[in-house]
């Protein structure tokens, strides 16, 4: 059974968990990314789009409250999401400043939004938000023709945005693969009368393009080259349903193959090629992972996965295939915790600028749960020689990747392991520790 306790020590209120096994069907909540860009892009076509399964973490719900304050009626009514879309020069100036919270996701998509609007913005989000980086937004978003201006010679949040509706188009080089800063300059791109043109070092998270191309947007790729020729022209809504999400089931997939006797099946997930880094380097390391049922949903693949007990050896994580399981590093150093010989992970400096600096944060519990770690800038390698620590304290950092993972690695304990803090999961997973009671073996 899964077993949360409140534990004092001092004045330091923490919560004991344990997860016992793993086994039953499971659906998810919607895939973050996606539920991000149907609200996005659906506040931007002409007429109603209607959304299922929209995943209602914190994040999301950011930039629905943002999309709100744009002039955009977002309504709920039962299982459906309705996106009232006004057309791409449909939105008004807002009343006050625009606050994102902890989303990276929301503020650097919105601000490609911005960028291409006649009117003032201001942008910013919490703590943690103001350290991330956005220069690689606002440099591409400048050339563009709109005036940007962030914290830190450019740097960092709060942004502030004077826009134009002359948008050009411009064809720009990625410094490295990030999904966000395309995503930015594809919408900010809309609105542009000249073809955009983006080239990627690696291929990242296709979700943007693959709306665009349901959406029935003049887009297409070249090999490395992403080109959209829009010319400015308004596009009309159609309805979405989001696929669960893979970066949500990628804990429940590592849970399952963790201990004997433990066996998931996890419905109607999004399986899109620029997502399944996670999955194909767990099968790399022995996993017993099957994906069944496969069909297309709005442009996206969906599938069922079926994952069971498995012994596990490690890998060494290659540079190239970090752009494919970024978010999923936290929980695959925790599959790592089960495999015989030595993990070794490079090429992830992108880690340090997530919502906490996660190879910190990893290494650092990795360490208080007893294992044999190194920790390099660009990431980490580790081997396990032992059983881990039972009952030592999980930093978690505010960071909801890393406490979710680390819930998890209590299946390899006998009294459980104690958090800080778990708040954070609400920003991606609500629902985290209910899914987890609900794959409790009776």
């Amino acid at each position: 059974m899964l077993t949360p306790k409140l534990i004092f020590n001092g004045d330091e209120k923490m919560k004991k968990i344990l997860i016992k096994n793993l086994n039953g069907t499971l659906r998810l909540p919607g895939d973050k990314s996606i539920s991000h860009r149907a609200i996005i892009i659906g506040s931007l076509a002409k007429g109603i789009t209607r959304i299922k399964n929209l995943l209602e973490s914190e994040d999301v719900l950011r930039t629905i409250d943002i999309m709100r304050q744009l002039g955009i009626k977002i309504q709920k009514a039962a299982d459906t999401y309705y996106v009232y879309g006004k057309g791409l020069l449909g939105l008004k100036e807002p009343d006050d400043i625009l606050y994102a919270g902890n989303s990276g996701t929301t503020i650097r998509l919105i601000s490609g939004i911005l960028a291409a609007q006649p009117f003032y913005s201001v942008i910013t989000g919490d703590t943690s938000l103001k350290s991330r980086p956005m220069k690689r937004i606002i440099e591409p978003l400048t050339k563009m023709g709109a005036k940007i201006f962030g914290r830190n010679n450019n740097q960092n949040p709060p942004i502030t945005i004077v826009g134009t509706h002359k948008i050009k188009g411009i064809t720009y080089k990625l410094k490295m693969a990030s999904a966000q800063v395309k995503s930015s300059i594809l919408l900010a791109g809309l609105y542009a009368k000249s073809k955009v043109t983006i080239i990627e070092p690696v291929e990242s998270r296709d979700h943007t393009e693959r709306m665009f191309e349901y959406l029935r947007i003049p887009i297409k790729k070249e090999n490395n080259k992403i080109i959209l020729y829009n010319k400015a022209k308004e596009f009309k809504a159609r309805n979405i349903y989001v696929p669960g999400d893979i970066s949500s089931a990628s804990y429940f997939i590592v849970g399952a193959l963790l201990k004997e006797g433990n066996k998931i099946k996890l419905e109607k997930v999004g399986i899109n090629p620029t997502r399944m880094g996670l999955i194909n380097v767990l099968k790399r390391m022995g996993a017993n992972i099957k994906i069944v049922n496969q069909k297309i949903v709005n442009n996206e693949r969906v599938g069922n996965i079926i994952v069971e007990y498995s012994k596990l050896h490690s890998v060494k994580i290659m540079p190239y295939e970090i752009p494919f399981l970024i978010d999923e590093i936290p929980i695959l150093a925790v599959a790592s915790l089960k495999a015989e010989g030595k993990m070794i992970i490079r090429g992830a400096k992108e880690l340090r600028y997530k919502e906490s600096d996660r190879i910190k944060a990893i290494v650092t519990n990795l360490k208080s749960l007893g294992v044999n770690v190194k920790e390099y800038e660009d990431g980490f390698e580790m081997k396990v020689k032992k059983a881990i620590k039972d009952n030592v304290l999980i930093q978690t950092f505010n960071d909801h990747r890393i406490a979710m993972a680390f819930i998890v690695a209590t299946l390899l304990t006998k009294k459980g392991l104690k958090f800080d803090n778990i708040d954070s999961i609400r920003i991606s997973y609500p629902g985290f520790i209910s899914a987890l009671k609900k794959l409790q073996a009776k």
